[in-house]
């Protein structure tokens, strides 16, 4: 007479942490939050890191923030008008429709 193979399918681990001690032990995995510093502009910033919102890192302008916001606000209008020429931006969309009511 054979066993069926359902008894012989796995193996049952002796030394098996149940779930209470798998909880305790996880208990220290939570993901504390981000310590920040306040700058002198009264920002709050990463420590040991120039402040994105004046640019200052140990009492000096390492950052030229009004430079990066310029270059930021060229890159924008030369997408937008990259996306006006291929057809894809969504303000030349919104007027196709209107124009089709």
């Amino acid at each position: 007479m054979e066993l069926p193979a359902v008894y012989c399918r796995f193996m049952v681990v002796r030394m098996r942490r149940n779930r209470s001690q798998t909880a305790k032990r996880r208990s220290h995995h939570a993901i504390a939050g981000a310590r920040l510093a306040k700058c002198e502009c009264g920002a709050l910033r990463v420590p040991h890191r120039a402040c994105p919102e004046c640019g200052k890192y140990n009492g000096k302008i390492v950052i030229d923030v009004v430079a990066r916001a310029k270059r930021d606000a060229r890159r924008a209008t030369r997408k937008q008008k990259e996306l006006r020429a291929s057809g894809q931006s969504s303000e030349t969309k919104e007027k196709e429709e209107v124009a089709a009511k």
